[in-house]
């Protein structure tokens, strides 16, 4: 099974330490915005696909406002980076995938910001994934169909279920699978 690993990862000997353990991606995240140039450091000694970009990022409280942030140390600490202008200097250094993480809708299963995703994604050139939000599979549905080859991360609509939001682990069936991602040569759903 593909292994992403994540957490306090700071210089290019961190990264090649942990592929060296047979974790085959790893992702950074504040690093990035202490010392850009360990990006090109990291994708150098490990390659492309290895390195994969996180964001956290939310909507600014202002009211009547769009803007999105991008935060860091477990959203405690605001980046200065606007996130599309980021996300071209991360595709610029050669990063293999960049996640975004929305964290003021982390947990609340109320579904994915599809408008700012899809803004995203149209600027991405490799691979993408988002998370926070999900709720439901009709969620997933909504944002694949919006986007097409994306990833859609999930974490609170696999545990909590019913309105006391009991812990009940739960997975979508194969034939839920089949049916959001409508499996064709472009589109290839691994069981």
């Amino acid at each position: 099974m593909p292994l992403c690993y994540g957490g306090g990862v700071k210089s290019k000997e961190h990264v090649i330490k942990i592929v060296n353990m047979g974790v085959e991606k790893v992702a950074v995240s504040s690093a990035v915005f202490e010392n850009f140039s360990v990006l090109n450091e990291m994708v150098s000694s490990v390659g492309s696909q290895s390195v994969v970009v996180v964001f956290d990022i939310k909507q600014s409280n202002r009211m009547f406002s769009k803007k999105y942030n991008i935060y860091t140390h477990n959203g405690t600490k605001l980046a200065s980076e606007d996130p599309l202008e980021m996300l071209q200097k991360v595709q610029e250094a050669g990063v293999g995938e960049v996640v975004f993480n929305f964290i003021d809708r982390d947990g609340t299963m109320k579904g994915y910001d599809l408008e700012y995703a899809k803004i995203l994604w149209e600027e991405c050139n490799i691979p993408i994934t988002f998370l926070g939000g999900a709720g439901s599979l009709e969620h997933v549905k909504q944002l694949i169909s919006d986007t097409e080859n994306i990833g859609a991360a999930a974490g609170s609509m696999f545990v909590f279920k019913g309105k006391y939001r009991a812990v009940l682990i739960n997975y979508p069936s194969f034939q839920e699978k089949m049916e959001i991602c409508k499996m064709s040569d472009q589109h290839k759903l691994i069981t």
